[in-house]
């Protein structure tokens, strides 16, 4: 009897571990409307993905293929496969996010997750790649083209951070389980905003600003928020609008009037991380210091916890997020529906910050790295990225002054129209039930194409890995040790010192035939007024020369600099040799006050001959410079140079410097008082 069941089936959902992606692809191919609704060209995943997007658009496949073929240009319809699946995706969920609570919905989550699957095998080629009767992930490529599409999953700038955060114990692939808990963690905090905002906290103040609570803290007593002012001390309520930061003082029942710190105006705001301490000290790490000019002094808002600084990180993040967008839209001029997308945007990335807060509790989080504008205050090439969205936002505006609407199947949708459909009533675009009132209609990613946005961010992440590979070079060079330090620096200074050398040699004519050929040569080149191409063909002997260095070492391993470490020194010998340089370091700073002091005294005439010598130097000088071309006075410089210790004038110039010392010796510093600042005494 058991074994009749078995063939009957009847165990099948027990002893099957086949997924629902084989399943489907039978039921599909044994389909009466196999014929309209199989692709040949596309593997088995993307046909069944194909197929729930024309039910989602009441269509059938093959009229979408006719759709994409009319719509798309040749050069996207080159990967065919690929490119027509991601036409289907833009288009369906387009259509699927409009209804309210679609990430509630289990199927929208699975369908994103198999829109994933199968863009990394579309095309009928590549089905022996996925197995479906095993667990399905997906890789970063896949996430980074399906997941920005929906605004509030993902976003073209954070996309890479988000997918690394989502697999950090997946060894890079991200599962559907891991996926669905972050869309779930998504769903609550989404629900938990617009509670926020729908809430009385701040009405009056947010009614007639037209703002939106963001985030709150400071509610549960576990979890205070302190204000400092000053020497005062206030615990209170935080909170975040997508225009400013409010805090509301404590009383013994109620709150005080909320203080109000501008993010959204040009007030040279500075927002930082800030130690705190009792009695003024600087010992907890755990306080974000806010200044601006619209303040006399600036104000800390302490986030106490016990262990580490994750509340302030938070905080620091989603506040920073919040003045970057406006200075974004500051900075650029960006107005009416441009503006609210933007704010759009830094408000997703706030909700998906919290989303991975809740699912990643255990694991340390960097928040700058998962919110756009922060990150591009971080990257190396972050500028052109708000550059390159400024020129897409001023495209737009000027596409919908000319009426001209791009194809909407083409792109994803915007963040304005994803955040109205979640139902939050943001910006000049909040009374319209439908996101394409607003004008603006697509978004940042194209089928088949990288939009000018993904460029930008391409070529920033390249130059931020070329950042972090030059700073590990640093990194693992440094050494320590004062002395360590210095026979680094001498053994990487030993070219310019010999240069130096030689220098001095040809100076103080150690070798007189070449010093004579050095001063006529030079003088030569300066007579005729060739100095600018000297100092050309020397940059251009630097240029040649690095061309020549890279084309023989081409391939091969930089040479090591080898230095003979000193001997290491205990901690007495340290000691003695710090204050030794320290000693010296303090005789230097005391003879170049005497020589300011001894130049104030010529200045004033405390020792009248003197300066009466220096005048007359001086006037003579300024006669010289008025006179003679600029040419000529440098010849008289370089001769004067170059020849001091030529045999035939050293025995003068060492009379005229032992007389020129002898002079500087007589002059009198100018008197100086010192004067201690009197203290009054603290009132206790």
């Amino acid at each position: 009897m058991l074994e009749a069941l078995i063939r009957e089936g009847s165990f099948k959902w027990l002893l099957s571990k086949r997924s629902s992606f084989a399943e489907e692809v039978e039921e599909l191919q044994r389909s009466p409307s196999a014929g309209r609704n199989w692709i040949p060209e596309l593997s088995p995943v993307a046909n069944i993905v194909v197929r729930r997007c024309s039910k989602i658009l009441e269509t059938s496949s093959n009229e979408l293929l006719e759709s994409f073929n009319a719509e798309a240009s040749d050069s996207v319809k080159s990967q065919h496969a690929r490119n027509f699946l991601e036409y289907c995706c833009f288009r369906a969920l387009a259509l699927s996010t409009r209804v309210m609570g679609h990430l509630a919905d289990k199927k929208f989550r699975r369908l994103t997750f198999e829109m994933m699957v199968a863009w990394e095998a579309p095309a009928s080629a590549s089905e022996c790649l996925v197995n479906l009767d095993d667990d399905l992930s997906v890789g970063v490529e896949a996430f980074s083209r399906i997941a920005p599409a929906v605004p509030i999953i993902a976003n073209v700038i954070i996309c890479e951070n988000l997918f690394n955060v989502l697999t950090i114990s997946t060894d890079g692939r991200l599962h559907f389980s891991v996926y669905d808990k972050y869309l779930n963690g998504l769903e609550r905090v989404i629900k938990r905003m617009k509670s926020q905002s729908e809430s009385s906290l701040l009405s009056a103040v947010r009614q007639s600003r037209g703002e939106k609570i963001l985030e709150v803290d400071g509610t549960v007593t576990t979890q205070p928020v302190l204000e400092h002012v000053g020497v005062s001390t206030w615990p209170g309520r935080l909170i975040l609008t997508d225009h400013a930061l409010y805090f509301e003082a404590l009383k013994v029942v109620s709150y005080d009037k909320p203080k109000r710190y501008d993010l959204s105006n040009d007030l040279k705001q500075i927002v930082k991380p800030e130690l705190t301490g009792p009695w003024g000290t600087r010992l907890f790490d755990k306080a974000v210091l806010y200044k601006s000019i619209s303040i006399s002094e600036p104000v800390v808002i302490e986030f106490p916890e016990l262990k580490g600084h994750t509340r302030r990180d938070y905080w620091l993040a989603i506040i920073r997020e919040i003045l970057y967008v406006h200075k974004f839209i500051n900075k650029y001029r960006v107005t009416g529906v441009e503006k609210d997308d933007a704010l759009s945007k830094a408000i997703l990335g706030i909700l998906r910050v919290q989303a991975i807060q809740e699912i990643s509790s255990s694991n340390p989080v960097q928040f700058e790295s998962l919110l756009m504008f922060n990150l591009c205050d971080q990257l190396p090439g972050g500028y052109f990225i708000l550059e390159t969205l400024a020129k897409m936002s001023k495209s737009r505006e000027l596409d919908r002054g000319n009426n001209l609407v791009a194809g909407g199947g083409m792109y994803s949708i915007s963040a304005l129209a994803m955040v109205s459909n979640l139902g939050f009533g943001f910006g000049s675009c909040s009374s319209s039930s439908n996101p394409s009132e607003a004008g603006l209609l697509v978004g940042e990613v194209v089928v088949g194409e990288m939009s000018l946005l993904e460029k930008a961010v391409k070529e920033s992440r390249d130059d931020y890995k070329r950042v972090v590979l030059a700073q590990e070079t640093v990194a693992g060079v440094k050494v320590d040790g004062i002395d360590t330090n210095l026979a680094v620096m001498k053994e990487l200074l030993l070219p310019v010192l010999e240069v130096g050398k030689g220098l001095l040699s040809l100076v103080y004519w150690d070798d007189p035939p070449k010093s004579l050929m050095f001063c006529l040569i030079f003088t030569f080149i300066i007579f005729r007024g060739w100095v600018g191409y000297a100092l050309a063909l020397m940059v251009l002997f630097f240029a040649i020369f690095m061309v020549l260095t890279r084309f023989f070492n081409q391939g091969r391993p930089v040479d090591e600099i080898k230095i003979i470490a000193p001997p290491p020194m205990n901690t007495m010998e340290q000691l003695l040799a710090v204050q030794n340089a320290v000693s010296q370091f303090e005789q230097l700073i005391q003879d170049g006050n005497i020589i300011l002091l001894k130049f104030r005294a010529l200045l004033l005439s405390v020792f009248p001959q003197a300066s009466e010598k220096v005048a007359a130097s001086l006037l003579l000088t300024a006669l010289m410079v008025a006179l003679l071309p600029g040419k000529y006075m440098f010849l008289l410089i370089f001769l004067e140079i170059f020849t001091r210790y030529s045999p035939a004038r050293k025995a003068s110039t060492e009379r005229w410097m032992r007389r020129l010392r002898e002079w500087w010796f007589s002059i009198p510093a100018a008197p100086v008082v010192l004067e201690r600042e009197k203290e009054d005494k603290k009132k206790k």
